[in-house]
Formats: C-alpha cells, sequence, structure tokens
C-alpha cells in the first residue's frame, strides 16, 4: 500500500500483438476480455506537448487486479513507443486509481513526481497521467481516475470476470 496513492489496481503491458497477448492470458483463465481496437483518447500529451499516440487496449482481471494490455497502432510520441523502441514488451505500467485524482496529483507533484504524459477518455472524470521514471529506471506510475465512466466500466469488467465460465472470451468494445 503506497501512502501516496493507496493500492496497486492494475498492471499494463505493452504488447505487440494484442490478439496474442488475450489468448495467453485466456490459457491461464484469466478472461474475459473487453477490447477496443481502437481507444479514442479526448486528449493526449506527451512531454508537455499534444500528441497523436493511437493505442489498442483491453482489459480483464484476475480477482481484483486488473490487467491490461496496450498496443502501440501508430507512431504518435507516448511513453508506450519509448517501451518498445527500447526494445521492450511486457510490464510497462502500474496503475492506482483514485475518485480524488486533483489532489492526489497535486500532491504527487508537490513531492517532486514529474507527469510524464497524460490525457483524458470519456470526459473530465476519465484523466490519467503516467510520472517521468527516469530517476528510478523500470516499471512507470500511472494514476488514474475512476471518479466517473471509466470507474464504473472498470467496475462491470471486475464483476464480469467472478463467474466467468469461460464463454465469450473476448468482448469488443
Amino acid at each position: 500500500m503506497s501512502t501516496l496513492f493507496g493500492k496497486i489496481c492494475q498492471i499494463g503491458y505493452v504488447v505487440q500483438d494484442i490478439e496474442a497477448a488475450m489468448q495467453h492470458w485466456l490459457s491461464m483463465g484469466v478472461g474475459p476480455w473487453f477490447h477496443a481496437e481502437n481507444v479514442n483518447i479526448d486528449y493526449f500529451n506527451y512531454r508537455g506537448q499534444a500528441s497523436s499516440a493511437l493505442i489498442g487496449a483491453a482489459v480483464a482481471n484476475s480477482g481484483d487486479m486488473q490487467i491490461e494490455l496496450i498496443q502501440m497502432k501508430n507512431d504518435g510520441p507516448s511513453m508506450w513507443k519509448e517501451f518498445v523502441e527500447a526494445g521492450g514488451t511486457g510490464i510497462q505500467h502500474i496503475a492506482y486509481w483514485t475518485k480524488d485524482y486533483q489532489a492526489v496529483l497535486d500532491r504527487a507533484r508537490s513531492l517532486g513526481h514529474k507527469v510524464a504524459q497524460e490525457g483524458q477518455i470519456g470526459g473530465p472524470t476519465g484523466r490519467f497521467c503516467y510520472f517521468e521514471s527516469a530517476s528510478t529506471p523500470g516499471t512507470v506510475i500511472e494514476l488514474s481516475d475512476i471518479s466517473g465512466p471509466k470507474g464504473q466500466i472498470f467496475e462491470q469488467v471486475r464483476l464480469a470476470a467472478l463467474n466467468w465460465d469461460g464463454t465469450n472470451p473476448i468482448r469488443k468494445v
């Protein structure tokens, strides 16, 4: 448990082939997967500049832990692209979720954490940011606002996994 962010809620993987990655997780009994081929990001900034980064994403839960798969769809600048260009596939970030996004973000910034990329999905209560990790190489920290529709969707994903019987393993969204 982080005294700043709370509990880790999501492990995010950057993958080359999201379909193959979902099949891998399905073979371990994790699902169902909710897959958006092209994520509609309201706005996205990378290192202070607007970016046209486009991703596909899929989420599923294993217990209370959400697994996110991200595949780059273009060459728009982002930390995901940096990760791939550095030869990375696999765990790229861990995410903390909050219903008090601005207060947690402000506190993190006051403690010296710098935002490297940020955006919004589904309106003002769908903000997210990834903190710079240059001083501590390794997995990036994401902070995500779940006070709006995104939080409701994440809860539906969690509930779908609770008694999942293996049917309808990939659900397009």
